[in-house]
């Protein structure tokens, strides 16, 4: 299976940097099986650094098996439930860790936002929530917690946009 990640350089060697920000599934170095979706975040990246700045999408390769290793604590979300939603909105809160190496499942990408913030905010419920996740396509995200597991991830190649 091939993975994309979508940045302002070419990362070969994938690392586990300080967020600016907290992230949906906490800290670690983020991908996704969409490759539009790689190049949309990769643009996104690039407008935010501005002049000079490039969009570059880094490709690897994992086995398929990965998710079902017993090596590697693995956390699958098949859809956008209340496990997902509750797993975001704590990443979203705290800086604290959670024990999990791979964490795979729907990205609440900027356009959810506004819906998790109504959540957040308590003028959603859960359920509320939910549903009007379900009305956007979502695409997956999958992130690796870890320096063990991202030697995992083999880099194939890198292009610019």
């Amino acid at each position: 299976m091939n993975l994309f990640h979508g940045g302002v350089e070419k990362i070969d060697k994938p690392l586990i940097l300080e967020n600016q920000r907290l992230l949906d599934f906490g800290k670690g170095f983020y991908t996704t099986t969409n490759r539009q979706q790689a190049e949309k975040w990769a643009v996104m990246k690039q407008k935010r650094i501005g002049e000079g700045a490039k969009a570059i999408i880094s490709v690897y390769e994992i086995v398929d098996q990965l998710f079902e290793s017993t090596s590697y604590s693995v956390k699958c979300f098949n859809q956008a439930n209340e496990a997902w939603l509750d797993f975001i909105v704590s990443n979203r809160r705290s800086n604290q860790s959670h024990p999990f190496q791979i964490v795979k499942g729907a990205v609440a990408n900027d356009t959810l936002y506004a819906t998790l913030v109504l959540f957040e905010a308590g003028v959603l419920t859960k359920a509320e929530t939910i549903l009007r996740l379900k009305t956007h396509k979502l695409f997956d995200q999958i992130s690796f917690h870890d320096l063990e597991v991202l030697t995992e991830l083999k880099f194939i190649e890198f292009y610019e946009l």
